[in-house]
Formats: structure tokens, sequence, C-alpha cells
């Protein structure tokens, strides 16, 4: 995670400082969008792996809560 917020920060500093706040919420709201698409897609899927896979729920929090981190720190870069 460390690596791909040293990748966005360098990203960052190749536009001015004014829209670096509107780069970073829009990238945010297409992450955001992608991921309840993905979910509204395959929702049937997701609830049958939990359901017939126990060792899934864990994975599946770690990856929103990754994907929520990632989100917040977007929301946060200035």
């Amino acid at each position: 995670m460390g690596q791909i917020q040293n990748i966005y920060l360098q990203l960052l500093e190749n536009f001015p400082a004014e829209l670096r706040p509107v780069i970073s919420i829009g990238l945010a709201i297409l992450l955001i969008y992608s991921a309840f698409k993905v979910v509204k897609k395959d929702f049937i899927y997701i609830i049958a792996l939990v359901i017939l896979l126990p060792a899934s729920k864990p994975i599946l929090l770690s990856v929103w809560q990754g994907m929520a981190n990632l989100v917040e720190f977007l929301l946060h870069t200035k």
C-alpha cells in the first residue's frame, strides 16, 4: 500500500497545487463507483463465496478495508 501511495504522490507532483484536490476527489469517486459496479454485477457470487467458503469472509473484509484506506488516503491528500 505504501508503494501505491508513493507513486500517487509522485504523480500529483506533476499537477499544479490547485488541481490536486480535484484529482484526488475524482479518483476516489471513480474508485467507489467501480467497486459498487463490481459488487452489483457479482453480488450473488460474493454471497455464495461467503456462504460456501467461510474462510473468504476475512479475505473480503481485508479487501474492503484496503479499498476504504485507499479512498481515505485519496480524500486526505492535498
